[in-house]
């Protein structure tokens, strides 16, 4: 989904001013001997500064007027912009991507347009933003979808091609609401809850170093209902970047399954060998030789770079990757991957903790004389274990993941007729796989089934 717009919003977006706006009410306030509390700050971090400050006259007895209020405050926020308030690390430089690519940017707030204009000066940031539109001018606050529709009509972009970026719960909901597709920023420091975010975001990034135009550029809109269903199914493999990769020709038959081939990091060793270009290359560099790092961005199609000091793993920003390619194409995604099961056990169980979260694309981990297939009701609920070649006569493990699995086992040593499996529990472990016809369901939870031995 290319971006043709960006509308941002700017106190905790732009600027590190959240801080501020706890200060400045409360110097305000404190002037008439009241305080800001957490309970005020709650009522009125959602409103327009004009209507702050005729909350503060109404509730709490102060000054001789809501407009006298404000003007006392415009004046110290001034102040705070042009002498305190620092610009986020790295906006200049993403806004400068997206001014480089022709990408037209207005800024909705709930400050006043002059004052904002202020900070943005005292930050050489002015010359980025076509228009500064202010809640307060167009009659509502961000609760209410006004100032962004007010926005978008001034960009002329479609809404599904213009992005907000919010750091304001209340702000991130409304305009993915709306219809706007949402990058949430998230810093440590304001007390933002992280899962509404992520919840109501397309995007959640902990810092513009995270985020990039060709972040943006890859996202791509959940897959349908109907195709979640049934129909299309996209074969993304991912090569991870274990640091005992599976062999060349177990990854190079894997590629040739795929519709699409992501390498994270130093996934992309694997396949410089094999002359195999990934589709996606995502990660940090900090894994991968350099010379193989520089052939993999020259190669891929989708090249996506983070920062080594991240939040998310490499994997998981992969499966981001393979999740947008499946939307893309309208299909379900069946996911499989591999180099991600050796060398620390630390690894091991973040990739089990990552394909549980992940259960609905039917996860699977193949490896050198190991296959692992993550089974849900909401993705692949059963596995025909002894379908694969060489079963018959292999070791079974399922294992719980996450919570408490309900599991049926057939045709193998050992059988269990719904049998609930507490988290990492290990009476699954190590059974036998006696017939062709070994079947293990995951009627409820999630579980991981590994069949180890000599299997295709």
């Amino acid at each position: 989904m290319p971006i043709q717009g960006a509308i941002f919003d700017f106190d905790g977006t732009i600027v590190d001013s959240m801080p501020m706006w706890r200060y400045a009410p409360d110097q305000l306030l404190r002037r008439y001997g009241q305080r800001m509390t957490q309970e005020v700050f709650d009522a009125t971090e959602p409103l327009n500064c004009d209507d702050e400050c005729l909350w503060f006259h109404e509730h709490l007895g102060v000054g001789q007027s809501g407009e006298a209020l404000f003007e006392e405050l415009r004046a110290i926020v001034r102040k705070e912009y042009s002498t305190t308030v620092e610009a986020w690390p790295h906006v200049r430089e993403f806004l400068q991507s997206l001014a480089d690519a022709g990408i037209p940017m207005v800024i909705a707030s709930s400050t006043p347009a002059d004052d904002i204009r202020v900070g943005l000066r005292a930050h050489g940031l002015e010359g980025y933003f076509k228009d500064v539109v202010f809640t307060g001018d167009v009659g509502r606050g961000k609760e209410f979808p006004d100032v962004y529709l007010h926005a978008l009509g001034l960009l002329g972009t479609p809404m599904g091609q213009t992005w907000v970026f919010e750091d304001a719960p209340f702000g991130v909901r409304t305009a993915h609401e709306t219809g706007f597709p949402v990058v949430a920023l998230l810093n440590d420091h304001d007390g933002r809850d992280e899962s509404f975010l992520r919840a109501h975001a397309d995007i959640l990034v902990h810092g513009y170093d995270e985020l990039s135009l060709a972040l943006i550029d890859d996202f791509a809109p959940s897959v349908a209902a109907d195709a979640a269903e049934g129909g299309e199914v996209c074969r993304v493999l991912v090569v991870d970047g274990s640091p005992q990769p599976s062999s060349p020709e177990l990854v190079a038959r894997l590629a040739d399954e795929a519709d699409y081939l992501v390498a994270a990091d130093r996934g992309a060793e694997v396949l410089h060998q094999l002359g195999r270009a990934p589709q996606a290359f995502c990660g940090d560099d900090d894994s991968v030789a350099p010379e193989v790092a520089a052939w993999a961005h020259a190669s891929a199609t989708t090249d996506i770079r983070f920062p080594s000091e991240k939040y998310a793993t490499d994997l998981a920003l992969a499966i981001d990757c393979a999740r947008h390619e499946a939307a893309r194409r309208g299909a379900r995604l069946q996911l499989t991957l591999t180099c991600a099961s050796g060398g620390r056990l630390d690894h091991q169980l973040a990739v089990m903790g990552l394909l549980a979260r992940n259960a609905d694309a039917s996860p699977r981990v193949v490896e050198d004389g190991l296959e692992c297939r993550v089974l849900s009701p909401q993705g692949a609920p059963s596995w025909s274990v002894g379908a694969q070649e060489g079963a018959v006569g292999a070791t079974l493990s399922v294992i719980a993941l996450g919570g408490t699995a309900m599991v049926t086992e057939r045709g193998l040593r050992w059988e269990l007729d719904h049998r609930e499996l507490a988290p990492l529990d290990d009476l699954g472990v190590s059974n036998v796989v006696c017939s062709s016809d070994a079947q293990v369901v995951c009627d409820e939870g999630v579980a991981a089934v590994f069949l180890l031995g000599p299997v295709r």
